[in-house]
């Protein structure tokens, strides 16, 4: 089945200009298209990409420009990380798709290359601007030497190659997304690392209002992909994190059931090597609720780890 807007009109969809936005987007519109959707790409710089050099990102900097050309009726949707979205969502948007999802998981990629975590030299140097990566890379080797890296894919993977790193930890997806899947040295085991939550999916985002739109979207809705990621951010909420936050969260639909790794670890600059983790099992619909309360438990569990902690300075948080 095919779906028209009527009156027929262009579909202007909103993407930052970066290699993996774009492609992300593309992949998108290529969707629409299919299903005989008009639709053209409108390019926006936001905050995260006008940053400076080597300083970390903030909740939101990817992702406030473009919620405002929607707000602002210059583009009928946009395409985000859903990684990236912040926690507080505006009542006036609306995510109405999540398509199926990538891979959700961390890669290792090694200027030398074949190496694993395990098998990395003592003192290995490892570049990331993500507050969780180093969290759990030093709860599981704290002898590496991980240090602030950024930039996209593309300048990472050079800084790399320029010898400024000796491994790099990027999103699977986002390797894959860009055809450099073949860079990947070791895909990181959730369990040791945890992804951020919704990495691997991507967010397409209308304004409440536009019923034609929002229609449209959701006919590229995946169940599973949207039950996994609400249930990921619902714990992020709960642990009083946002996207920069050393939170990680898996959830996977199996056999009719919601499954839900979550792991929140201590600022290794306090306390290094305090992390906990848990895992809980719900119907697809209770992912929230389930997601809220393994939270608390995992808070609870990390507080009274290090005597006098609240275990809510998440937000805070910087590499």
């Amino acid at each position: 089945m095919t779906f028209a807007l009527r009156p027929p009109r262009v579909l202007r969809l909103g993407t930052r200009g970066s290699a993996l936005a774009l492609a992300q987007s593309r992949t998108v519109a290529a969707l629409l298209r299919g299903r005989g959707v008009p639709v053209e790409l409108v390019t926006l710089r936001t905050t995260g990409d006008r940053r400076p050099p080597d300083t970390a990102w903030g909740e939101g900097a990817f992702v406030t420009e473009l919620e405002a050309a929607l707000l602002e009726r210059r583009i009928d949707l946009a395409v985000h990380s859903a990684k990236d979205l912040p926690t507080r969502e505006d009542a006036r948007l609306v995510v109405a798709a999540c398509p199926a999802r990538e891979d959700p998981r961390d890669a290792l990629v090694c200027r030398v290359r074949g190496a694993s975590l395990e098998t990395l030299p003592l003192g290995t140097r490892v570049g990331t601007d993500s507050p969780r990566r180093r969290a759990f890379l030093l709860a599981r080797r704290p002898d590496l030497a991980v240090h602030p890296l950024h930039g996209n894919v593309d300048t990472r993977l050079r800084r790399l190659e320029a010898a400024e790193t000796d491994a790099l930890v990027l999103a699977v997806a986002g390797l894959a997304r860009l055809g450099l899947a073949g860079r990947i040295d070791e895909e990181l085991n959730p369990q040791l690392v945890p992804p951020a939550p919704g990495q691997g999916a991507l967010a397409i985002q209308a304004r409440f209002d536009d019923e034609p739109v929002r229609a449209l979207l959701e006919a590229l809705d995946d169940r599973a992909t949207r039950a996994a990621v609400e249930a990921e951010r619902a714990f992020l909420r709960a642990c009083g994190g946002g996207c920069r936050a050393p939170i990680g969260a898996l959830g996977r639909v199996a056999s009719g059931e919601l499954v839900l790794l979550g792991a929140v670890a201590s600022d290794p600059e306090r306390a290094p090597g305090r992390v906990a983790w848990g895992e809980r099992t719900s119907g697809p619909g209770d992912g929230p609720s389930m997601a809220r309360g393994l939270a608390g438990a995992l808070l609870d569990e990390l507080a009274s780890a290090r005597p006098g902690a609240t275990g809510l300075r998440f937000e805070e948080a910087r590499a």
